[in-house]
């Protein structure tokens, strides 16, 4: 049976279902609306909406259908987000990225990375688990898997992505109290082809929005137990909340986005228990401290465990060791500063390597390639490298003499002092540190350093005054310890490791300049020697410059935080920006090989959620005016108008909150970025679309119960059927093109910026 076929028997089957669930639920949904009108009683509830409890609570499934209801729609996911799993068989997309860091946390190899480290434990735990050996080398997308066990890995993000629909049908329902708006919250998740591409590979972003999903129900989950304060469910449901949102910030700091909205809702349920008169100041204040246990020290408790495992658990050297500091890669199992010894000193004649003290600076390095024609003087490219090789490697000398013999004993040795005046020569080049009033690559308000002379003989642009920070003159240069600057004799300039990335003429390293404002203390002008070889002086532990676990904290937050500012788009790759997302602009090749998979939203819900989310802002307009009018009406009309803005205004907040904050970065963005606000916007369609069929049915040329059912079931099969058709885009495209008119795809390619 091909996909389409078996696709269409499945959709069929769940119209089939749904035309009956819905056709229960409006036997069930207008009962109260039978009881007698006349009653007006007030119910004023916590969160602030006036209501009339009992004429509009929808009691629209007994606990039964509600239970099948709910196990219904955890168990569709399942046969949409497993089927085909395993293919393409070959890498797909970031799967690169987060794969070969499973690896490494397996192999326990220590790397750098811009997220933190929850995610990509929770994948290398996937993989152990299911017997991957951490041996593939995930080297590009398009690698075929072979014989390797990644299947597991897949499968267990796939099962957390899984979880975003039963996760949404719960949090409108905990919101609405209405089936029909739970069963079209779900339904816009699991038929979103965007979601199902997402979360069918080794990525974060399913553990991600299995973590911001499960922090929103849990926040609304326990916000219906405030009528039982204290209770062993209440500290439950607060105790989840804190755990899910420290779970969502440890995975990407997109999580935090997810902290602010949970802090607000909670912000407005401590404002509304201070307004109750009925109560003591003093309940407000065990209920502010109950929150401030489970929402704030609980999730930093979790949060710096999380950091602490990952350290511990990475404990041999990788590539990512020149990122952090000398003290830091001490402690790294096979690194050349772990149980190193060297001189503490540093005599004229030792080869040295220098590290840039700016977050996540590199090595002063040199190579043989020079600057481009039309970028400063033609000389010798001096960048900074975050990687160690023997062209980070300096001889320093005195700024009159060549370099002493490190191996003849009958010579004085004399150590660096600050104040000195110094060359540095390159090891592998033999040419000197140099600067020169031409400008610097990308800085171009500092100057050009470049590598200048030959076999050390240079000019007097060479020389370089060594400033110890906060040292006294004549004090000895000390590794590590020592906080240096240089500045530059005749220039008066001083040594800068930008943080600007080079072209690809420099191998996209980092630029040094010589910063023109001797004012500057930034952390780009310090430096610190990290390597000393010098053969005639007695050697020290490097255990003694070792951090403590929060200095250690510290710094890797220091250096993620520099990398994220610092993500730039490569040259040729494909961006987006946030204006885009919303409207499906643009999507994004997963796997551009002959079996293709692109992720894109579902046209249908996303353009329907804009639809549906320029309706809400019509109704809350609509319903200020008259609240503000005090006008008369029906009181069940109200009471369901109150709930429907009070459950999409807590939406819509959610959906701002994870959406506008990325207009705002300078960072790299994809389209990806925006699945976390989808959620809410997605949700609050679901429950516009069951306050619509409410108030339709209200309306007398809807002759029966069963023409509504029919209504929502046909909304339901369009979205269902549009899943029907773009769903290849998930599960793997072959052939031609969508342009071409022999493509199954052919009439399906809505905008010409979509790529299938």
């Amino acid at each position: 049976m091909s996909l389409k076929s078996g696709l269409l028997f499945y959709v069929l089957g769940l119209l089939i279902d749904m035309q009956l669930f819905f056709s229960d639920n409006n036997k069930h949904r207008n009962q109260p609306l039978q009881q007698d009108k006349n009653i007006r009683k007030r119910n004023i509830r916590p969160n602030g909406t006036d209501d009339v409890e009992e004429l509009v609570k929808p009691k629209s499934l007994s606990a039964k259908s509600q239970e099948k209801t709910l196990s219904k729609e955890t168990k569709e996911p399942l046969a949409t987000r497993f089927y085909k799993v395993e293919e393409p068989d070959h890498v797909c997309w970031d799967e690169t990225h987060f794969g070969k860091m499973g690896s490494w946390y397996i192999n326990r190899t220590f790397f750098f990375d811009v997220h933190p480290p929850l995610g990509k434990m929770m994948i290398g735990l996937f993989g152990y688990l299911t017997g991957y050996d951490g041996t593939f080398p995930f080297e590009n997308p398009g690698q075929k898997y072979n014989e390797t066990r990644y299947l597991g890995m897949r499968i267990c993000c796939t099962a957390l992505g899984s979880v975003l629909v039963p996760f949404s049908y719960l949090t409108a329902w905990e919101l609405t109290e209405s089936s029909t708006a739970a069963a079209f919250a779900a339904l816009l998740i699991l038929f979103d082809v965007g979601y199902l591409t997402l979360t069918q590979y080794i990525l974060l972003d399913p553990i991600l929005l299995f973590f911001i999903s499960g922090s929103v129900y849990c926040s609304v989950k326990f916000h219906h137990c405030n009528e039982r304060s204290f209770t062993f469910h209440w500290w439950m449901w607060l105790s989840l909340t804190g755990i899910f949102i420290a779970g969502a910030i440890s995975v990407k700091f997109v999580g935090l986005f997810t902290v602010l909205y949970v802090g607000l809702r909670t912000a407005a349920e401590l404002w509304n228990i201070l307004g109750d008169l009925s109560k003591p100041i003093s309940y407000t204040i065990k209920h502010f401290i109950a929150r401030a246990i489970c929402l704030i020290l609980l999730p930093i408790a979790l949060y710096i465990s999380f950091f602490y495992i990952h350290l511990a658990v990475l404990n041999r050297s990788g590539n990512g060791d020149g990122f952090y500091s000398s003290g830091f890669q001490s402690q790294l199992i096979g690194n050349p500063l772990y149980n190193a010894s060297m001189p503490k000193e540093v005599a004229y004649g030792s080869v040295i390597t220098l590290k840039s003290q700016r977050t996540g600076g590199g090595y002063l390095h040199s190579h043989w390639h020079l600057y481009p024609e039309g970028v400063g003087a033609k000389q010798q490219q001096i960048t900074t490298y975050a990687h160690k090789d023997d062209n980070n490697k300096w001889t320093i000398k005195k700024f009159n003499e060549t370099a002493p013999s490190l191996t003849d004993t009958t010579l004085p040795i004399e150590f660096v002092k600050n104040g000195d005046m110094v060359r540095l020569e390159h090891l592998v080049t033999h040419r000197n540190l140099h600067s020169h009033r031409q400008p610097a690559p990308v800085t171009k308000k500092q100057f050009q350093v470049t590598g200048y002379g030959e076999n050390g003989t240079g000019d007097a642009n060479d020389v370089w005054r060594v400033d110890v920070i906060g040292g006294k003159p004549g004090d000895t240069i000390t590794v590590v310890s020592s906080r240096l600057r240089l500045i530059h004799l005749l220039q008066n300039c001083v040594l800068s490791g930008t943080g600007k990335q080079l072209p690809k003429w420099a191998y996209e390293q980092m630029e040094v300049s010589c910063a023109t404002n001797q004012r500057d203390i930034k952390k780009s002008t310090y430096w610190n020697i990290e390597e000393n070889h010098f053969p005639r002086l007695p050697n020290t532990s490097f255990e003694v410059y070792g951090p403590s676990f929060l200095e250690k904290l510290f710094e890797s937050h220091t250096i993620m935080l520099e990398g994220n500012s610092n993500l730039k788009p490569k040259e040729g790759e494909v961006t987006s920006r946030p204006w885009q997302w919303p409207i499906n602009y643009r999507g994004q090749y997963f796997s551009g090989n002959a079996y293709r998979v692109y992720l894109l939203g579902n046209p249908v819900i996303w353009f329907g959620n804009l639809v549906l989310l320029a309706v809400f802002c019509s109704l809350f307009l609509y319903h200020s005016w008259r609240q503000r009018r005090e006008l008369c009406e029906d009181a069940a009309v109200k009471a369901k108008r109150d709930r429907t803005v009070y459950s999409c205004s807590w939406l819509i907040v959610g959906w701002a909150f994870h959406y506008l904050p990325f207009y705002t970065m300078g960072r790299v963005l994809y389209f990806h970025h925006y699945f976390p606000a989808l959620l809410f916007s997605s949700m609050l369609s679901g429950v516009m679309l069951d306050y619509i069929f409410v108030s339709i049915s209200s309306l007398w040329f809807i002759p029966s119960k069963t023409s509504l059912s029919f209504l929502q079931a046909a909304v339901a099969s369009t979205i269902a059927y549009s899943f029907y058709l773009f769903s290849p885009l998930s599960y793997g495209m072959n052939g031609p093109l969508a342009g071409e008119s022999n493509s199954s795809m052919y009439g399906l390619k809505w905008l010409d910026t979509w790529e299938f």
